[in-house]
């Protein structure tokens, strides 16, 4: 009996092997993604869907770069003309929030998790808390050798620990600075730093603008990781002025095609093996951009 089993065995499985499917190859990501149209081109806030056609456009009232998409679908961002301060619009382009700022411009801002919204003022450089109603709930100074209110800060983080952490651009630097605003971490040598994010870690991932390069460094400024323009030249990596770490680990890095526009990539995404799963660049649709975010 074993004698005639082994045959027919061998007949089965090898049948099974020839009707298996192959080993699927790891699936090539797609992303929603919406960003800041900004540069030689006009300046708007684009959404594409995941096979890259636009599904929303809003233009806001003047220059803008910076905005965040709200867990209600609605998109807060900056805006810094005259008057200057921070709106929140639905996906029908209404204004449902808005904070005029007395300062000279506003680039940057943030929803808190109870409902306020960081306020990045330059001129003077702080940090202004605002609550849902419009006030004013808590001011704190900024430190930045830069005295034209322009370059002053892009991005800013309320962290864990009740702290902020400022990009501030034109002086390529990023701090860290307590309630009262005395610095308690800080991270220089960096051009055109537009964003800092400190991870769970404890660590801090960097955007290092026209160095071309994102970095990772410990609290000890020691760097861990850093992906530069070297690592994938088909990029044409030119100003790193996004970043965004996703739950994967990987990074959405966005590349500010400044005076470079026509080539390369305006947005990827990078494995912490600094291998690019996945890249966008549409240079018939836009020129450049710089705050770039994956919604999926």
């Amino acid at each position: 009996m074993k004698q005639r089993l082994l045959p027919m065995l061998f007949l089965l499985s090898a049948a099974t092997l020839a009707t298996s499917p192959a080993v699927a190859a790891d699936p090539v990501p797609k992303h929603r993604i919406m960003f800041f149209e900004y540069g030689k081109g006009p300046n708007r806030l684009l959404e594409l869907d995941a096979n890259g056609k636009m599904v929303w456009e809003h233009k806001p009232p003047s220059i803008a770069v910076i905005f965040e998409v709200l867990p209600t679908g609605n998109v807060l961002y900056a805006y810094g003309g005259n008057p200057t301060g921070v709106r929140e619009v639905n996906r029908k382009g209404e204004e449902v929030w808005n904070y005029v700022s007395k300062c000279p411009q506003v680039l940057g801002c943030r929803r808190l998790a109870n409902g306020n919204t960081l306020v990045a003022e330059q001129g003077p450089c702080q940090a202004v808390e605002v609550s849902p109603k419009g006030e004013v709930v808590r001011v704190t100074p900024l430190t930045t050798t830069i005295k034209e209110y322009h370059l002053q800060v892009r991005n800013i983080h309320k962290l864990d620990n009740g702290n902020i952490l400022a990009a501030h651009e034109g002086e390529g630097a990023v701090r860290e600075v307590d309630e009262k605003g005395k610095i308690v971490w800080e991270y220089t040598g960096v051009e055109n730093a537009g964003d800092a994010r400190r991870l769970a870690n404890g660590n801090t991932l960097i955007s290092c603008g026209t160095q071309k390069r994102v970095i990772e460094v410990t609290p000890e400024k020691k760097i861990v990781w850093e992906f530069n323009a070297k690592d994938a030249p088909e990029l044409n990596l030119t100003w790193v002025s996004s970043i965004q770490p996703l739950a994967n680990g990987n990074i959405i890095v966005g590349n500010f095609l400044r005076n470079q526009e026509g080539k390369g990539a305006h947005v990827f995404e990078v494995t912490r093996e600094k291998k690019v799963v996945w890249k966008w660049e549409d240079h018939a649709l836009i020129k450049s951009l710089t705050t770039v975010r994956v919604l999926d």
